[in-house]
This record gives structure tokens, sequence and C-alpha cells, in this order.
């Protein structure tokens, strides 16, 4: 690619701040990397005050952009939705993080937030977010797992198998039963605040809140630039809206990208085990 071309492909990129070498190494090894305590409590109360609202404003619309789930509240494409939305998908040092995962030609492919209802008695099957393996040029998809809840094993926190990111096999191919428990499974736990960045090629998936209280997460889900984001961001957020975004946030949703156009109008709302 020429210089020009580059600095093109890139012209209002956001900016990144570089993963230390050890927190590399961990996702690079294991698959994920935990941030205790990375969202103060003005930030998890502004998301989680945020969230409430829209659930009450969109009632059983609430997540039809995407799809639904057992046992669970949904909302969806969430960057339309208030300004603490556009921040946190843009921080530098999460974004850092991405970068690590997938290269420097990343975009958002959706924000979500998921609450487990009490007594769901759902647990998720394993998975790779959107059903992908890394292909040649490496890994396609990073997640981010926003805590804005207390997580424990009892109120169904997410579980996931140490370093299956480089199996090289999709969960529901590998294994009899993808439900079932594993005895290798671990699970996410922590303070609200803790975000979790997790190459999405891991296999993981939620499990059933056991207690009398919802638990609530946010997710901030990334992609490389030659796949298809999961929620078309062009087509869902209000042009009126789009033309306040500034232009790192622009690039991040890729707003102005032909060939963002040209995947994610033909191919979006893929999940790792929703069909």
């Amino acid at each position: 690619m020429q210089t020009s071309e580059a600095a093109s492909r890139f012209a209002g990129r956001p900016p990144v701040i570089p993963l230390e070498e050890d927190e590399q190494r961990m996702l690079d090894e294991e698959g994920f990397l935990v941030l205790e305590g990375f969202a103060d409590p003005t930030l998890v109360a502004r998301l989680r005050r945020r969230i409430e609202d829209l659930f009450a404003l969109q009632g059983e619309q609430a997540g039809a952009e995407f799809r639904q789930e057992p046992g669970t509240d949904r909302l969806a494409n969430l960057v339309a939705h208030g300004e603490v939305f556009e921040e946190v998908v843009q921080l530098p040092r999460l974004l850092g993080a991405v970068e690590h995962v997938l290269g420097p030609a990343f975009k958002l492919s959706s924000l979500n937030a998921r609450s487990a209802r009490p007594h769901s008695g759902w647990t998720q099957p394993f998975h790779c977010d959107t059903g992908a393996l890394p292909d040649t040029q490496g890994n396609t998809v990073c997640n981010l797992l926003w805590l804005l809840d207390d997580f424990h094993v009892e109120n169904g926190a997410p579980r996931y198998l140490p370093r299956s990111h480089r199996a090289g096999i999709l969960p529901e191919k590998a294994l009899a039963d993808p439900v079932a428990p594993h005895p290798e499974e671990r699970y996410f736990t922590g303070k609200a605040g803790t975000v979790v960045v997790m190459n999405a090629h891991l296999w993981h998936g939620g499990t059933a809140n056991q207690t009398s209280r919802p638990r609530l997460a946010l997710h901030s889900f990334y992609c490389r630039r030659d796949r298809p984001q999961q929620q078309y961001q062009k087509r869902l957020i209000d042009p009126d809206l789009q033309a306040t975004f500034p232009a790192s946030l622009r690039w991040l949703l890729a707003l102005d990208d032909p060939l963002n156009d040209q995947l994610s109008g033909e191919t979006t709302n893929q999940s790792g085990f929703l069909r």
C-alpha cells in the first residue's frame, strides 16, 4: 500500500495507548486481560443510569436491532443513544488493547447491554463471537466486557476455556454439548468497574443467574475492518446524529468506508450462538 493510501485509510483514527508487555503477553497466551477497577464509580453510575432509562423507554422493543435471548434483557446500537456511549467506545487504553488483538485496522462492530434476569436458568453455549475463527491474517474479533455489577458465579458470570482462542475449531464442532459444564472452564468474576478484554475467538458463554437480582454488563464489540459489523451503524444511527460525530468516531463506526457499506450492507446481525 502506498504511503498516501495508508494515511487516507487511517485518517481520523482515534488515539490509542499501547498495552504494557505483560498485558500483551496475557492476551496472547490466555486469550483475555482483566483490567480491575478500570471504570471509576462515576462512570459506572452514568452507564447504569442511561441503560436503565433506555430499558424503560424501549420496553418490549429493547434490543430489537439485534436478537432476543432467553432469560435476558438486551439493548443494542447504543452509540445512537447517548454521549456516555460515544465516550466509552473511544477510550485510548481500551483501543490499545483492541489494536493488539486485531491490528491497527479495526472498527466498532456493536455496542450492546446485556442484563441476565434473576433466576433465569439460561446458560449460553460455549461460542466464539460471530462464529468466527482466526484467518490467515490473524484475529478478526475482540470483545470488551464491562462489569456494571459485581460478577460472581451465582449471578451468571461468563465462563470461558483458557487458551481456547488458539484451538482452531469452533466449540460446537468440538464439544458433544456446548451448553454442558466443562471440567476446565473458568469464570470472569470481579467488582463493578472491571473491564475484561477478550480475544473473542476464546470459547466463552454467559451462565445462569441464580440470584434474585439482575446482573448487568456492557459489551463493546470490535472487528477487523475487512469484516462486516454485527450492527451496521450507518443504517441504524440517525443521519442527523451522525453529522454531529467527530472524525474519530466516524472512523471507528466506519461511516465513510465504502468497503464497510458493502460488507455490512450484505451481512449483519451475526452471532456465535443465536440463530
